[in-house]
C-alpha cells in the first residue's frame, strides 16, 4: 500500500477515534481490513454532519456541501482529491462496491437539516432518517458482506432505529439548534406542545409521547434484528455490538423516566467496552466452531 494511503487511513482513524464514540466500540472487532474500511466511511460521513451542526451561516454550510459533493463526485471520477481523508475513502469504495448514490442520499439529509427544522408527520421524517441513517445502514451493508437482496431493506430498518434512538437522545441539543424532529402529528396526538418541549416540561403527555416514540424505535429494532444471520460471519458481532449499544440508549431513557433535559443520556466507557468484549467472544466462538466443522 502506496505512503499517501496509509496516511489516509490514519487520517480516518483518528476521526472515529474521536468522534465516533459509539460506533467505534463496535468496530474493534471487526477483522483489520473492514474496521478500517468502516472509519473511512465514518470520516466522510461525520464531514457531512459537522458542516449541517457547525456554527456557520446557512449559505456557508450550503457552499460547504456542495465543495464535499464535488470531491465525492471526484472520488468516483479518479480526480484530485483535496482532503486527507478521501484516498482512503476512496480506496473503500472501490473495495466493498458501494454506490456513489448512498453518499448523495447522506449529503441530501445533511442539507435537509439547512431547511428543514420540523416534520409534521413520521412520514416525512421517515423520509429524513432514511437520508442521514437508513442511507449509512446501506454503506455499512457493503462492507459488512451480505448475500440475499432482503437484507438492504432490513439495514434501511436497522438505519432507522438507530436514527429515532438518536432523536430522542438529543432532543435538548437539537433544540438549542432550533430543530425538533418529533413529528408534530406525534406531539398533537398527546396534548403536548413545542413550547412544553423546548422548556423542558416532564409531565404525563410528555412521558406518554415518549412512550410512543420508544416503541416505535423498538419495533424498528425488532424488524432489523433478522439482518444479522444475513451477513458475513465475521462481521456480525459487530452489528450486534452496534444495536445491543444503541438499544440500551433507549433503555436509559425509559429507566430515567423519559427525562432528556437534565443531563446527557450515554453509555459509560466501561458499559461499551463490555458490550465489545462480549462481541469479541462472539467472534472468537465463531471462528471455534468454523474450525470444528
Amino acid at each position: 500500500m502506496e505512503r499517501q494511503l496509509i496516511d489516509s487511513y490514519k487520517s480516518a482513524q483518528a476521526v472515529a477515534r474521536r468522534r465516533a464514540h459509539n460506533f467505534y466500540y463496535s468496530f474493534a472487532v471487526l477483522p483489520p481490513e473492514k474496521r478500517s474500511a468502516f472509519c473511512a466511511v465514518y470520516a466522510f460521513m461525520r464531514y457531512c454532519d459537522d458542516i449541517s451542526d457547525g456554527d456557520f451561516s446557512v449559505e456557508t454550510k450550503r457552499a460547504a456541501l456542495q465543495r464535499w459533493r464535488a470531491q465525492l463526485n471526484a472520488v468516483f471520477s479518479d480526480s484530485l482529491l483535496v482532503d486527507p481523508i478521501l484516498p482512503a475513502f476512496r480506496d473503500t469504495v472501490r473495495r466493498y462496491s458501494i454506490p456513489a448514490q448512498y453518499f448523495h442520499w447522506i449529503i441530501n439529509g445533511a442539507e435537509m437539516d439547512l431547511d428543514v427544522s420540523r416534520y409534521e408527520t413520521f412520514d416525512e421524517l421517515y423520509t429524513y432518517c432514511f437520508h442521514v441513517a437508513a442511507a449509512v445502514g446501506l454503506v455499512c451493508l457493503q462492507i459488512f458482506g451480505f448475500g440475499e437482496e432482503r437484507a438492504k431493506k432490513l439495514a434501511e430498518y436497522c438505519g432507522i432505529a438507530f436514527q429515532l434512538t438518536n432523536i430522542l437522545r438529543d432532543i435538548k441539543e437539537d433544540l438549542r439548534m432550533g430543530r425538533i424532529y418529533l413529528p408534530l402529528e406525534d406531539l398533537k396526538r398527546f396534548g403536548y406542545t413545542a413550547e412544553e418541549l423546548r422548556l423542558g416540561v416532564i409531565n404525563n403527555r410528555f412521558r406518554g409521547l415518549m412512550k410512543f416514540e420508544v416503541d416505535r424505535a423498538r419495533r424498528y429494532y425488532d424488524a432489523a434484528r433478522a439482518l444479522i444471520p444475513l451477513i458475513d460471519p465475521a462481521s456480525r458481532p459487530t452489528l450486534w455490538a452496534m444495536m445491543v449499544i444503541y438499544e440500551r440508549i433507549l433503555d436509559r431513557i425509559v429507566e430515567r423516566g423519559y427525562d432528556v433535559f437534565s443531563a446527557p443520556i450515554r453509555l459509560s466507557r466501561c458499559e461499551k467496552i463490555s458490550i465489545m468484549l462480549q462481541a469479541l467472544s462472539r467472534r472468537i466462538l465463531q471462528k471455534w466452531a468454523h474450525v470444528e466443522d
